[in-house]
């Protein structure tokens, strides 16, 4: 690189001193640029070596928190460098893309310089003939389509790519569901095997008195076949009814029943809540109740609650939300379950719901041990999890972060180590809705 007398620094020379600015012209570069926003990323720049942004798409996401650059060469050196940032979930892609504009600005970089090449070339040589002029002119269009051609099959890869990175994304949040599904599935066997246990019980003690009974039954043909009238048979039926202890038999049968009946109750309202929280019967959006949809999450991680663990409810009257709701139910489940698993003895759980300027906030708290500065601004994070290897797929969070955007929605956590942690959720309503 060389500075003339004015300390003015140029990048590249062809028969004179050129600057980088000049060699990439915006038609050149901005349709780059853009595809790479497009594609999924915040900002793409072209910078020189100083760090001046000579051309720039996109406003730049410091909150992101990834920059992806690949540096340009002119002659060998370093002359400057694309820079493309975005959000640090997105990482495979911005490196694919930017990979993508580096080798596409080096053909641009190649073309521009034989276009200004032959410029300089027809004014120092001014005999050459024409037939070689033209065959100049026509290499110069085919660089040029070339050019064409790869800045729109450049545009189709990015494309594609990101086709395959939805697709990947898709299917990753499908593993989280199955995943979730297991633990479910584990629950209600834990919970339908409790109330089945006693009901088998119960019936086994049925079977019992059904052929005590069918005992006294044949005793008392057998006496009224014989027409006893000297009260010989009415004796013994008498101390065979007080050796089976039919009095308790039929007393006990009461209670038995009873009790049987209770627990196909709570089989019934086990499976219903089941069936309620995955709402396998709604496959597109419907209205519904949050306040229900938080209370079948609930009985859905009834396996899940230890002994002496409090959960407080704090309802607000709520209109009706348009959502998928298997898919709400799926995002407090994630949060609750987090609660629960991390939280030691004497766990309490806060459930607040309200409903304030047109939005439905919905606030988890808990008094558990907290989550470290190190590493809350990461939870949202796909893959990321503090569970041993085998225990977590760290999809959870991630899943009920892109639940709640999906409704236009958000998703903050507050949290101190040692104090507990809070997620405060807050869902949109139409404009039409109305505070109640």
């Amino acid at each position: 690189m060389i500075k003339d007398n004015q300390g003015i620094q140029y990048d590249y020379i062809v028969g004179e001193e050129k600057k980088l600015l000049e060699l990439i012209k915006g038609p050149d570069i901005m349709p780059l640029l853009k595809s790479a926003v497009n594609a999924g990323a915040a900002s793409a720049a072209l910078v020189n070596a100083e760090g001046e942004i000579l051309h720039q798409y996109g406003e730049a996401d410091r909150a992101a928190g990834l920059i992806v650059s690949r540096p340009v060469y002119l002659e060998g050196e370093v002359a400057g460098q694309i820079v493309i940032s975005g959000h640090k979930d997105r990482e495979l892609l911005l490196n694919a893309v930017g990979e993508l504009m580096f080798n596409a600005l080096k053909i641009i970089l190649q073309c521009n310089f034989k276009t200004i090449l032959a410029t300089e070339t027809h004014k120092t040589v001014v005999y050459q003939s024409y037939e070689e002029l033209l065959e100049t002119n026509e290499k110069l269009k085919l660089s040029e389509r070339k050019y064409r051609e790869l800045a729109g099959s450049l545009e189709k890869q990015v494309q594609e790519r990101t086709e395959d990175l939805k697709r990947a994304h898709a299917k990753l949040l499908h593993q989280e569901k199955l995943a979730s599904v297991g633990q479910l599935a584990a629950g209600v066997a834990h919970e339908i095997n409790n109330p089945l246990g006693f009901i088998l019980s119960n019936i086994n003690t049925l079977n019992q008195y059904f052929y005590k009974l069918k005992e006294m039954v044949f005793f008392y043909r057998t006496a009224m076949e014989k027409k006893d009238a000297s009260g010989k048979y009415l004796e013994k039926s008498k101390q065979q009814w007080e050796r089976l202890k039919l009095d308790f038999v039929f007393e006990d049968t009461d209670d038995l029943i009873r009790e049987s009946l209770e627990g196909a109750g709570r089989v019934k309202k086990i499976v219903s809540d089941l069936k309620g929280f995955s709402h396998i019967d709604e496959a597109h959006k419907s209205d519904a109740d949050i306040n229900t949809e938080i209370d079948r999450t609930l009985s859905v991680l009834t396996h899940e609650i230890p002994q002496g663990v409090q959960i407080v409810k704090n309802y607000g009257e709520l209109p009706p939300f348009s959502c998928n709701a298997a898919h709400i139910c799926q995002a407090f489940y994630n949060i609750l379950l987090n609660a629960l698993q991390a939280g030691g003895a004497g766990l309490v759980i806060d459930i607040a719901t309200q409903n304030a300027n047109n939005m439905i906030k919905i606030k988890f708290s808990d008094n558990g041990p907290g989550i470290p500065d190190s590493i809350r601004d990461r939870i949202f994070e796909p893959f990321f999890t503090t569970k041993e290897v085998g225990t977590g797929t760290g999809m959870g969070l991630n899943v009920t972060y892109e639940i709640i955007s999906s409704y236009q929605g958000t998703i903050e956590v507050e949290s101190e180590v040692g104090k507990g942690t809070a997620f405060s959720i807050l869902l949109p309503l139409p404009q039409k809705v109305k505070n109640v």
